[in-house]
């Protein structure tokens, strides 16, 4: 997901910027999965009633101009401001509206000055880092960890996503603690449930299980159960191996 450095002249407004094409960017950033059954338990055992689930995957497509309200400025003043950071346009690998919200998906080579064009541009302002949380979507999907930024702009009281996706072969993701010191247990969470490595983080060490635990817990492939609980030997099986009662 390196940045294209080498780009010629740089958009005057996000207006210009084109971006990838659909298909590329389908390629690019993978943000759904199709989902059969609540657990993804086949045969027999899933007792929860969902074992004839079925989902589509879903990806909201890349949005068109105009985005509408007032994301049209948002983007406009992101792009200048990268503009006069020689941020290359490139950096912005998409951008999607879905249920009134507005995502930048970027290149992580860039994230964190791009946090920090978004934080100290007057007519952005997104001070502070509200959220910051990992998601994986599972093996079948390419680039299947994301790390997502929910910045708020206290003065223009606007909410937006800034997101990254990396392999699991290749989980590192700059730390933006530098620009968001609120973002510091955060991403210590993230690490400790998906394994998304935050590089230059100051502490990046687990923060809800034990140093010595062994894998990330809130990855898809994770087993759901059979982790020895520590009361008496007693353990939880997974859900396949749970009595039917059908």
């Amino acid at each position: 997901m390196s940045g294209d450095e080498s780009s010629g002249g740089l958009p005057e407004t996000a207006a210009e910027h084109t971006g990838p094409t659909e298909e590329a960017a389908t390629e690019r950033m993978v943000a759904g999965r199709a989902r059969k059954g609540m657990f993804g338990v086949t045969g027999s055992g899933d007792t929860s009633g969902y074992g004839g689930l079925r989902v589509p995957a879903y990806v909201p497509p890349e949005a068109e101009r105009p985005y509408g309200g007032w994301f049209d400025e948002v983007a406009d003043e992101l792009f200048e401001g990268m503009k006069r950071r020689g941020i290359p346009d490139s950096a912005v690998l998409r951008i999607t509206v879905d249920r009134g919200e507005i995502t930048f998906y970027v290149d992580r080579e860039h994230l964190v000055e791009i946090c920090r064009t978004f934080r100290d541009e007057p007519a952005l302002r997104f001070e502070l880092c509200s959220s910051l949380s990992g998601v994986d979507y599972g093996p079948d999907v390419p680039q299947r960890l994301h790390s997502v930024c929910h910045l708020t702009s206290l003065t223009y009281r606007r909410r937006i996503r800034v997101e990254v996706a990396v392999d699991v072969a290749d989980p590192h993701v700059p730390s933006v603690v530098d620009v968001y010191p609120t973002a510091d247990f955060q991403e210590r969470e993230a690490w400790d449930m998906y394994g998304i490595v935050y590089d230059d983080h100051p502490a990046l060490t687990r923060i809800l299980m034990p140093d010595d635990w062994d894998g990330h817990p809130q990855r898809k492939d994770y087993p759901l159960g059979g982790i020895p609980v520590e009361y008496k030997g007693a353990e939880v099986p997974p859900p396949d191996q749970r009595r039917s009662y059908t």
